[in-house]
């Protein structure tokens, strides 16, 4: 197992490098890199960037008009986009139900809902969590029923993550009661305009609607939206969920808000505290392990050989990582991570560091933002017994 990158890796990382750098909007990086909220054209803007480019789908492969990077491009295209303060690739399009599409979806669904999805014009959502639903997936009730060359769909997903801009949703459906839960799921997809779907933003503690609440009144779908076969969803839905855990573990941008933590903690005056630098020096040990567990799996990739299946391992360590460091974070502030004013922050009114970028704002919201990492994407609690079962049989 070699960790270390080739030349021609190295060589390829300059030129992600070069390129964000002369490509990134500042206004948006200034804004990742201060933890600012982001609005729908911030990322939008960079998604069509990147569509332009043809690397807003950078994990496709060729033959779906993708870069065909291998595993360790993309997760230095990753990094580098990460360090440089771009915002992350909403996943819902590209990551998630874009692979779907490519391994189940017929030709013609490809060549429909591709296009969109790599140029960043549609905006998808995703229907999976009910209020009776989360990590028990499988007893979702949203219930599809087959009426000649339609489904009507009737029901209600929950904390859809910016399903106040979606365009279209990907849904996992109820079509049949029969046999075990998981045998009556169909994957469908669903256009949010259309007539009967309601969508009501869920207000959080920090004032934003990061989540909403989904209704489905009779909504009547092509049955030709279908992916792959009727009630065989949850076959593509576990497709999916492997690259979700993945994703969130998402230990570039862990690296990169490890370094604010270390600026905020130096102008905050606690850098010389040795207890709390021990905690950082902790935090920064296991950023580094689990970077080598990625890397681990992606030296396993560029051989040929079996990649490790840690999907649920990833997501473990990674939402954890999350917290810790957002907690750190506003510990090294204290009473200067509470305020949390949309117009003064926008304004530039709650205090900077040096080089312009913005103190202490949003540090109360983002902790109690990311008690939200261990639960979504199948809490961790479920995913350790996954792990187990994997590693014990």
């Amino acid at each position: 197992m070699d960790l270390a990158f080739t030349p021609e890796e190295q060589a390829f990382r300059e030129e992600i490098r070069t390129w964000v750098r002369d490509n990134l909007p500042k206004d948006i990086s200034d804004k990742v890199h201060s933890a600012m909220r982001l609005t729908r054209d911030d990322m939008q803007r960079w998604a069509k960037i990147l569509g332009k480019k043809g690397w807003l789908g950078y994990g496709w492969p060729k033959q779906f008009g993708g870069p065909g990077w291998n595993a360790v491009q993309k997760h230095l295209f990753e990094e580098e986009c990460a360090l440089a303060g771009a915002p992350r690739v909403v996943p819902f399009g590209p990551v998630m139900v874009a692979p779907v599409i490519m391994a189940f979806g017929s030709k013609e669904q490809q060549e429909r809902f591709l296009p969109g999805i790599a140029s960043g014009e549609v905006w998808w959502s995703q229907g999976y969590s009910e209020p009776g639903s989360g990590s028990d997936l499988a007893s979702l009730k949203t219930r599809a029923e087959r009426k000649g060359d339609k489904y009507i769909v009737n029901g209600q997903k929950t904390w859809t993550t910016l399903g106040q801009y979606g365009d279209w949703m990907f849904n996992l459906v109820r079509t049949s009661t029969e046999g075990k839960p998981q045998t009556g799921i169909s994957f469908l997809l669903l256009d949010m305009k259309t007539k009967g779907v309601t969508v009501r933003p869920i207000k959080l503690l920090d004032g934003d609607c990061e989540v909403n609440e989904v209704f489905f009144d009779n909504v009547e779908v092509p049955a030709e939206n279908l992916i792959g076969e009727e009630n065989k969803g949850w076959t593509y839905a576990k497709h999916l969920l492997s690259h979700e855990r993945t994703n969130i573990a998402d230990v570039n941008r862990a690296k990169r808000e490890l370094e604010r933590l270390k600026r905020i903690a130096k102008t905050e005056g606690v850098w010389d505290d040795a207890r709390f630098r021990d905690q950082i020096a902790l935090l920064e040990v296991d950023i580094v392990a689990l970077e080598m567990l990625v890397l681990r799996v992606l030296s396993a990739e560029k051989s040929g050989k079996n990649s490790l299946d840690i999907a649920g391992l990833l997501k473990i360590r990674g939402s954890e990582i999350q917290q810790r460091y957002s907690e750190l974070m506003m510990l090294a502030a204290g009473p200067y991570s509470l305020p949390f004013i949309h117009e003064a922050m926008d304004a530039g009114w709650q205090g900077d560091f040096p080089g312009g970028v913005l103190g202490n704002a949003p540090l109360a919201s983002t902790y109690f933002n990311m008690r939200k990492t261990t639960i979504y994407g199948g809490s961790n609690e479920v995913q350790r017994n996954i792990v187990a079962q994997t590693v014990l049989g």
